[in-house]
């Protein structure tokens, strides 16, 4: 059963081939067995996913059930989840137990969908290799001695491994895509305010975006028909009117402009990624797009901009774990300033430590102008070239990572060159557009990804032409060596 999509599980659960009690079975003894190997969850909960089986199992036989009823899934751990450890990867929330759940909690739910556990993480969403994690570092199912991508390693190495047919994630910078390219998986990330944030713990609030990880387009379409809702709790979620994102899956690619950047393919880029990449635009050409070579000129600018304004914000949002209301507080303070000092030094990791005083640097007195306030200036220069590019195509096309995944410690050294690592991820995130990443070959036999990238609200069509591909090829049907 585990080797099935979600439209096959879907199909299989109408059949009555199986009931969700035994598939949610199965994938809880593969995790109690398995993920030894991977460390991709930090919490499997056992109780909880066979009462919401068994729950499943009743509505389908009453034929009130949604297409995700009874299907298992993740949840990336910066997802709040009631009476449930929400941890975020980091020792500051080791004992947290979140008093609600998140948002896109409860539209699963409401859907039907049965909870596994939770999935680890980069501490608080910082990183782009999972190697932050409180918990431990995550291996990637196709090489074990490789890094599965950051922050949502852990979700993308459990889908990967098929210990969950599918997993929530968030991206900030390139944390849903970079690592479904490191693991062969399809990542999408939708505009932001498409999907509601309330309940996820934030990181840096005007780049946070809830996506998913899955095998296919098709997998990604279901699951977000039930992700995506207006939620008047988030102030910054958009009420758009709802669409069903399977519908559009069948269409011919005929017409269809492919926006090719220059900047993409510069330096930097692994030369047998961009032959993959290359090989994968010709496919899209025999399927009736057009291409066409745009300019993004201030593609250079995204990585320092994106890493003065994300660790600002981080600097802000993170205030609030202090020792007093929740979360690690520090053993016998001597008064109010030591309680904040070693609690907040004592649970947080370097990483996180970096980029609160990165950021709170970035908004002091003197600098804000400087250094917060050009960022921002220059987010907007970066936004404007996609304005102008999506007035002469439809999809921008690209590489999402520069390389495939690389080993451990092999960037630990080095700040930038991990931060480099989502250079062609940051941009998306900061304009708040949708982007997507499928498997669309290997190098040294570890995946690599093609990333789509569309206008505000064009989710349908991004799935639409990651779909149309993945019935021409079979790179996302190639399944991890390691995977047992």
């Amino acid at each position: 059963m585990h080797t099935k999509t979600i439209a096959q599980l879907v199909s299989g659960l109408r059949s009555k081939a199986f009931s969700s009690v035994e598939l949610t079975r199965h994938y809880l003894d593969r995790i109690n067995s398995l993920d030894s190997k991977y460390n991709s969850f930090v919490t499997v909960t056992d109780d909880i996913a066979l009462a919401q089986a068994e729950a499943a199992d009743q509505r389908l036989a009453a034929g009130d059930a949604s297409p995700l009823c009874g299907i298992p899934i993740a949840h990336k751990d910066i997802f709040c989840t009631l009476g449930v450890r929400t941890s975020c990867g980091s020792k500051m929330l080791d004992n947290f137990i979140a008093p609600y759940d998140a948002t896109i909690v409860e539209n699963y739910q409401r859907a039907g969908a049965v909870m596994l556990g939770k999935t680890n993480m980069d501490e608080f969403a910082m990183g782009s290799s999972n190697e932050t994690s409180y918990y431990g570092p995550v291996k990637n199912p196709w090489n074990t001695q490789c890094v599965p991508g950051g922050s949502s390693g852990g979700s993308a190495a459990a889908v990967a491994a098929l210990l969950a047919p599918a997993a929530t994630a968030s991206d900030t910078g390139g944390s849903i895509r970079q690592p479904a390219a490191l693991c062969g998986l399809t990542g999408i990330k939708p505009t932001y305010g498409r999907v509601s944030r309330w309940g996820m713990i934030a990181f840096a609030s005007s780049l946070d975006q809830a996506g998913t990880l899955t095998h296919t387009a098709e997998d990604a379409a279901i699951m977000l028909n039930a992700m995506a809702s207006f939620d008047a709790k988030d102030s910054t979620c958009v009420d758009q009117p709802l669409e069903d994102y399977t519908a559009p899956l069948g269409d011919k690619l005929d017409g269809l402009t492919l926006g090719i950047p220059e900047e993409y393919f510069g330096e930097g880029l692994n030369p047998q990624t961009a032959e993959r990449v290359q090989a994968a635009i010709k496919v899209y050409e025999s399927l009736g797009a057009k291409v066409k070579a745009i300019s993004l000129p201030h593609t250079h600018l995204a990585v320092p901009a994106y890493y003065v304004i994300a660790p600002a914000e981080c600097s802000a949002n993170l205030s609030r774990f202090d020792g007093v209301r929740y979360g690690y507080r520090c053993a016998e303070p001597k008064d109010l300033a030591d309680l904040y000092k070693r609690s907040r030094g004592e649970a947080f990791g370097d990483e996180v430590k970096r980029r609160i005083l990165v950021g709170t640097y970035a908004l002091s007195a003197g600098y804000y102008d400087a250094y917060y306030n050009k960022a921002q200036q220059v987010r907007r220069l970066i936004k404007q070239d996609f304005v102008e590019a999506f007035k002469d195509v439809d999809v921008i096309v690209g590489p999402t990572a520069p390389n495939p995944a690389f080993e451990f410690g092999a960037k630990g050294d080095d700040p930038v060159a991990m931060y480099l690592e989502d250079i062609y991820t940051i941009a998306t995130n900061l304009a708040g557009l949708p982007g997507l990443s499928i498997p669309c070959g290997l190098v040294d036999n570890k995946p690599v990804g093609l990333q789509l990238i569309g206008n505000y609200f064009a989710e349908s069509r991004l799935l639409n032409a990651a779909h149309q591909f993945q019935l021409a090829t079979d790179f996302h049907q190639q399944l991890a060596p390691e995977t047992a």
